[in-house]
C-alpha cells in the first residue's frame, strides 16, 4: 500500500509493544503485504486488512487511508488466531 505519510494510533502503539511488533514490521507489511479485505464505508476513512509475514510469523494490519492526502493511519496489528482463520490466514472460519 502506498502511503505519503504514516500515523500511528495510540491503540496500535500499545498493541505493537504487547505483541513484540516493530515499526519495521509495520512498514514491511505496508510494502509487501496483501490487502485481503477492504472496508470502503469505514469512517472517517476507508480501511484495509493487510496480511503479511515477518520471519514466517503471520500478521494482520488494519490501516485507514485518507485518499485525498495519501496519509495512512495504522489502527491495529495482531497475529491471527490459527483456530479462527483459514490456513492461509485470508478468511475467517465460520
Amino acid at each position: 500500500m502506498k502511503c505519503n505519510k504514516l500515523a500511528f494510533s495510540e491503540h496500535i502503539i500499545s498493541q505493537m509493544f504487547k505483541r513484540n511488533i516493530s515499526v519495521d514490521d509495520i512498514i514491511a507489511l505496508l510494502e509487501d503485504g496483501e490487502i485481503i479485505t477492504t472496508y470502503p464505508d469505514d469512517k472517517p476513512y476507508p480501511s484495509y486488512l493487510i496480511l503479511g509475514f515477518r520471519s514466517k510469523r503471520p500478521l494482520h494490519l488494519v490501516v485507514g487511508k485518507d485518499n485525498q492526502t495519501g496519509q495512512c493511519i495504522m489502527v491495529t496489528v495482531y497475529e491471527p488466531d490459527k483456530k479462527a482463520w483459514s490456513l492461509d490466514f485470508k478468511s475467517k472460519i465460520k
